[in-house]
């Protein structure tokens, strides 16, 4: 069974090319454009329920990181900076003049960051952060804790965190979303940026962006933090169904999902720093991956910077 992308073109960025998909309308000069940038290994098909909910006379863009999808394979490791970079090749190249509007995911946080640290935030009108990560995440709430991967050894993520069973995407991209991130290309391009992750944050960290606050100005940006502690809590259930972990192990994650959510709504209001016009939601009925279980939120992020604009002009 063949999984079809919608059509893209390929841009050239220098060393590669990158696919870029183009969603709704072309737009009018002025006019405010988003663009989705996905977190680590992850498929831009995850916007796919929040796309179809834009406002119809929106225009929208995805695009496949190098090494994934319809993109080349970059020359370049792909570090945070390197794909900041790419992003800005991408828009000057496409080329996309429209003011931007960013939505961006999980490690996005620190994508967004790099990229404005690289342009100095040229052309960005507004942000919508998805339970992104902030530059400090790893000292406070870390993913990658060798407890939790141990409770979690060979377990299937989508289907133990529940958005197997709560996406909202429609069974051809759903089927669509899973085939891309299970291609050879695929798997081989997360190990890369897996490699990149951990370092990318004390890269960040070290530029100080801090100290620059608010380094967009009056720009609108808007966070939405998912609840973390429902997904470590799914990972947990499964992981000792199988039996994983050592009684420490688990005491320990117990913890960890414990204080979840209220150290994750810390790091939100650390994003809120970007502006002095921000806003903050959670949602509740969601893990990380918000876009795929609770899309309407990602939208309403969208239609406020939208509203935000409009008032400003």
């Amino acid at each position: 069974m063949t999984h079809q992308h919608p059509t893209h073109t390929l841009v050239d960025v220098g060393t590669h090319s990158l696919a870029l998909y183009a969603h709704g309308p072309e737009p009018s000069p002025d006019q405010p454009v988003v663009i989705f940038v996905s977190g680590i290994a992850s498929s831009q098909l995850n916007w796919a329920a929040v796309i179809r909910s834009l406002p119809s006379s929106l225009r929208s863009y995805t695009y496949d990181r190098a090494g994934y999808g319809n993109s080349s394979l970059s020359p370049h490791a792909p570090t945070a900076e390197n794909i900041a970079v790419d992003l800005s090749n991408l828009i000057k190249t496409a080329p996309i003049s429209n003011p931007t509007i960013l939505v961006g995911h999980s490690w996005a946080g620190v994508l967004i960051n790099e990229y404005i640290a690289f342009t100095g935030g040229a052309g960005i009108a507004g942000l919508v952060l998805v339970d992104a990560n902030h530059e400090t995440v790893l000292q406070v709430l870390d993913p990658n804790d060798a407890n939790l991967a141990a409770i979690s050894l060979g377990i299937e993520q989508y289907s133990a965190k529940g958005i197997e069973a709560e996406h909202k995407l429609t069974k051809s991209e759903w089927d669509a979303f899973i085939h891309d991130e299970s291609t050879e290309d695929y798997m081989l391009q997360a190990i890369k940026e897996g490699n990149e992750y951990v370092p990318s944050f004390d890269t960040l960290r070290q530029k100080q962006l801090s100290k620059r606050q608010p380094l967009l100005g009056d720009k609108p940006v808007y966070v939405i933090g998912g609840s973390r502690s429902r997904d470590w809590t799914g990972m947990y259930k499964a992981g000792i169904a199988r039996g994983n972990g050592t009684e420490e192990q688990r005491s320990y994650v117990r913890e960890m999902i414990r204080t979840a959510n209220e150290k994750s709504a810390g790091l939100m209001k650390e994003h809120l720093k970007l502006s002095t016009n921000g806003k903050l939601v959670f949602a509740r009925a969601s893990g990380h991956f918000v876009q795929l279980t609770e899309p309407e939120l990602v939208v309403e992020g969208v239609n406020w910077v939208l509203e935000q604009l409009k008032t400003s002009a």
